[in-house]
């Protein structure tokens, strides 16, 4: 394996975000995605699904899904509330973005969707990360509790 190759900005150059992701984060090499790292994915797959809002290459459909998307994670009425639960309230938003980007991706040219990502890596492989995530976190863990509270 390779190792991977690091490009080290100037402070001032990086974004507020990727500065508060390092201090929060401290990378791991070779080790799967924790909730944290997808936490801290959600404001960038937000805003992704924001600026395809905006884009004529989206079809209206699927505009609908981003709006309805972006719209539940700025939403105050949450299943999982933030002001109760504290980060963990943010795990329903996450399921809800990676829900409407995984199904944006069925109808929106992969390019089209990069063009728009701000984020780190490569936008497909984040929104795969989180999709996979959340199907393992709701057939492992909610269907879990729902067996084991109904027998």
């Amino acid at each position: 394996m390779t190792n991977p190759v690091v490009i080290e900005l100037n402070p001032r150059e990086r974004r507020l975000y990727d500065r508060m992701r390092a201090k929060l984060v401290a990378p791991r090499v070779g080790r799967g995605s924790g909730l944290t790292d997808l936490m801290l994915l959600l404001p960038d797959l937000t805003v992704l699904l924001a600026r395809l809002l905006r884009d004529e290459r989206v079809p209206v459909s699927s505009k609908l899904i981003a709006l309805l998307g972006v719209g539940y994670v700025l939403s105050p009425i949450d299943l999982l509330p933030e002001a109760i639960l504290g980060p963990i309230g943010l795990v329903d938003d996450l399921l809800v973005v990676g829900a409407a980007l995984s199904r944006l991706l069925g109808d929106v040219h992969p390019d089209v969707v990069r063009s728009h990502w701000s984020g780190q890596g490569d936008a497909l492989d984040a929104i795969h990360r989180v999709t996979a995530w959340s199907d393992g976190f709701v057939r492992v863990r909610l269907l879990g509790a729902v067996r084991r509270i109904f027998g």
